[in-house]
């Protein structure tokens, strides 16, 4: 089961540097950890919870694995909810990553938190307006295959000099060029990423 105490370590030691967005995104996240008893329970909405994101490199990690979202209408890094079987957070983005893609993802590459980004979640059906709290982390896929699902109708391979084209969010493209960075010098290194 995964613990506040783990999470606000991770959090705490994350390093947005020059990212003004990702270091006002770790601070509200933070705080959500230190002062709500149920941090990633989807159903807490003041001020939200904690979900989790992938940012999913190609095999030559070029490219990023974008979903066009159903609901939001938009070019997105597949992510959800955490679930209560998820033993780590870097295992609820690589499950929604699977289960919204059908993307096949390198099983030893270790996940690597590589953004925050809190943003709003418009009310819907029983749900009222409240706040995400996303971790990113940086995943490989096995091979360029992938699937369309329900939730994403249509999936596209994605280098970043594309990213006008997808309008992908600056707070993604951050968060994919820090990716790329820490998987790319350890491939140049010939490192095995873990």
């Amino acid at each position: 089961m995964i613990s506040s105490p783990e999470t606000l370590h991770l959090v705490d030691g994350f390093v947005p540097g020059e990212d003004d967005l990702a270091a006002k995104s770790r601070e509200l996240i933070l705080a959500l950890l230190r002062h709500t008893e149920s941090p990633f329970s989807r159903s807490q909405f003041t001020p939200g919870h904690i979900t989790c994101t992938a940012v999913v490199l190609s095999p030559d990690y070029r490219r990023v694995l974008l979903m066009f979202h159903r609901r939001h209408e938009r070019w997105l890094l597949p992510g959800g909810h955490v679930e209560e079987d998820d033993v780590t957070l870097a295992a609820a983005a690589r499950r929604e990553a699977h289960e919204e893609t059908g993307v096949l993802l390198e099983p030893s590459t270790m996940a690597r938190l590589v953004g925050m980004d809190v943003h709003a979640i418009p009310a819907r059906k029983r749900e009222p307006f409240h706040l995400h709290h996303d971790l990113i982390f940086a995943l490989a896929a096995q091979s360029d295959r992938f699937e369309v699902t329900d939730e994403a109708p249509r999936v596209a391979w994605c280098r970043p000099s594309e990213f006008d084209h997808f309008e992908v969010p600056h707070s993604i493209a951050r968060s994919v060029h820090r990716a790329q960075q820490i998987f790319g010098a350890a491939n140049q290194l010939n490192l095995p990423i873990r």
